[in-house]
């Protein structure tokens, strides 16, 4: 398939995101309500896609994003830098001792196991981002004098406020302009919609931001939730089949004609230890399905989809083949869960290894 993909020696970047991130306070393997101690990691759902990118996969990154001035701030940006992603388009905004002008978002998250499911606690008003306008950044420079190949946002950045999704879109309509390739997580979120309008609202805003999009990714219920277009199932979570998500997608991408390639992640949890794991994508009316990842195990499952979007447009970047990059990205989505952290510690040859039905026995 073609994207027309902008050269590499024309680009500064060969992707950049554009969204919130957050300080993760993880109390390893015990529960939020007792721990006495917090590890520290940074995430968000467009920039760990964009960190596994540089770090799994060796690709030129950098981040759109906005933080308080001040310590939070600072250890933010220190742990991105830490990840290997540029910071230079990373704005600071004056705060007060209280969080009334803007804050730095802090997350809460504890792993599941078994039948205990994971549990995130989000603690996000008013963050430095969902403040910005398009006016805070130069999508010009970005996107016209440093050249990005691809970028990637999601709609949970969407969802943090007016001003966020006014941002999305005069993003888009610039990196529209300069040729760069726009993949768009839908990441329905109920919680964050509530307060703006709930389902009307997320639907409304996820519409127009779809039309800018040559990728769209999803799991099970974003399609229907966030763009109104249902499975032919009703909506049975119960067996996920890859058949009748394909014909879904296919609805999508006729919906979206700007949407070349629409992808659905199918997660079918038996415990939240175990999960059944496979990607299916349209690409011009034809649907094509990685390998079933049955009884994945999971250790930490936040940054799942994020892999996926790391490893699938890596595959994109390198070859434009879609069957190729959605294997690339199941197989980094799956890797990523075996390990701590919103973001993936895998390396690429760790990934083609699975891919090519690579074991876990001990290398030595």
């Amino acid at each position: 398939m073609n994207l027309g993909l902008r050269k590499i020696e024309d680009c500064k970047y060969d992707a950049v995101s554009i969204g919130e991130i957050m300080l993760r306070l993880d109390p390893g393997d015990s529960r939020i309500r007792s721990a006495r101690s917090f590890r520290v990691w940074e995430g968000g759902a467009e920039y760990n896609s964009i960190r596994g990118l540089h770090k799994c996969f060796g690709q030129r990154t950098a981040v759109i994003t906005a933080f308080a001035e001040n310590e939070v701030g600072r250890l933010l940006t220190d742990l991105i830098e830490q990840g290997g992603v540029s910071t230079e388009y990373i704005k600071y905004k004056k705060t007060d001792g209280i969080g009334r002008i803007c804050r730095n978002g802090i997350n809460f998250c504890e792993r599941g196991f078994g039948l205990r499911g994971g549990i995130g606690c989000p603690d996000r008003f008013n963050s430095a981002i969902s403040q910005m306008s398009a006016d805070d950044f130069d999508f010009e420079k970005i996107f016209g004098q440093d050249g990005v190949r691809w970028l990637h946002t999601g709609g949970i950045y969407a969802a943090l406020s007016e001003t966020s999704a006014e941002t999305i879109v005069e993003c888009l309509k610039t990196a529209k302009k300069y040729g760069t390739v726009i993949s768009y997580d839908l990441n329905y979120r109920p919680s964050l919609w509530e307060a703006i309008g709930g389902l009307p609202k997320c639907q409304e805003v996820n519409r127009k931001i779809a039309e800018y999009a040559d990728v769209l990714v999803g799991c099970e219920e974003d399609y229907s939730t966030c763009l109104g277009i249902e499975t032919d199932d009703n909506g049975d979570l119960s067996h996920l089949d890859p058949e009748t998500y394909g014909r879904m997608l296919q609805k999508v991408t006729k919906a979206y004609p700007n949407c070349k390639m629409a992808i659905c992640m199918l997660d079918t949890v038996t415990t939240a230890s175990v999960n059944d794991w496979q990607v299916v994508c349209c690409v011009d009316g034809e649907v094509k399905q990685t390998r079933l990842y049955k009884d994945l195990d999971i250790y930490d499952r936040l940054g799942f989809g994020d892999a996926f979007s790391s490893g699938m447009i890596y595959g994109m970047l390198t070859s434009e083949d879609a069957q190729k990059a959605i294997e690339y990205g199941a197989a980094s989505g799956a890797l990523a869960v075996t390990t701590p952290g919103d973001n993936t510690m895998a390396v690429c040859e760790e990934v083609e290894a699975l891919m090519n039905n690579g074991d876990a026995r001990v290398k030595r």
